[in-house]
Parts: C-alpha cells; sequence; structure tokens
C-alpha cells in the first residue's frame, strides 16, 4: 500500500500539485546573481521567516556548461590544470607539479588526444 506522500504524486515523479502546464522558465534568468552568492527565505509552518545566506566557497570556480562536460568533477580539473602548468617553462611551476602529481607529462613530452566516441 502507498503511503500518503507517494499517493500525491504524479506520473512525472513531482507532487500532484505542482502543475507547470503552459509556463516555461528562463534559462540563466539568476545565473550572475548566483555566482555571487544569494539568499533563501524560508517560511515556516508558524509564520516565522527565516533568511539564509549562500556565497561561493572560497576557491571555488564555476565551470560554464560547455566546458563541464569535459570535466566532470574537481579531480580531474585539478589533474588537468597540473598538466597545463607541467608545460609552463618555468622551474617553480615544473617543481610544484612534480611536488603534487607522480603521473604528469614533462613538457618535452607530445601532446596525444584521445577522445572515444
Amino acid at each position: 500500500m502507498k503511503n500518503k506522500d507517494e499517493k500525491n504524486m504524479s506520473d512525472n515523479g513531482m507532487p500532484s500539485e505542482y502543475d507547470f502546464a503552459g509556463k516555461k522558465g528562463v534559462r540563466g534568468k539568476y545565473y550572475k546573481a548566483y555566482r555571487q552568492g544569494h539568499s533563501v527565505r524560508i517560511h515556516d509552518d508558524d509564520g516565522a521567516v527565516s533568511v539564509r545566506y549562500f556565497k561561493p566557497e572560497e576557491g571555488s570556480v564555476m565551470l560554464d556548461p560547455d566546458i563541464r562536460k569535459y570535466f566532470p568533477d574537481s579531480e580531474t580539473v585539478n589533474n588537468i590544470l597540473r598538466s597545463l602548468i607541467a608545460l609552463i617553462p618555468d622551474s617553480k611551476a615544473e617543481s610544484f607539479v612534480n611536488d603534487h602529481v607522480s603521473d604528469v607529462r614533462k613538457p618535452n613530452q607530445s601532446l596525444h588526444r584521445c577522445r572515444s566516441s
């Protein structure tokens, strides 16, 4: 037997009281504001309203969607950036990479790009 919450769910998994028929969202409407930080108002059952402020975590980087499809997580981004740093003809950059990554290509090695189809 379904519980109370499952009975009110529509076929698409949304509660039946959420009707988006005939409505169209605007992609990126709050994009710039979100990247700078945002606030959320929380309305409690007793009528009280609290506001929570969120800002990007220190050191966080937002990737554009076309870039994000190639870099699924932070580890991938960091490994690629370390590989690029290794290509910089600067002893400081090379020593940084050598200290932090053991499997990075050396600057004189050729680049090979592989792509699965």
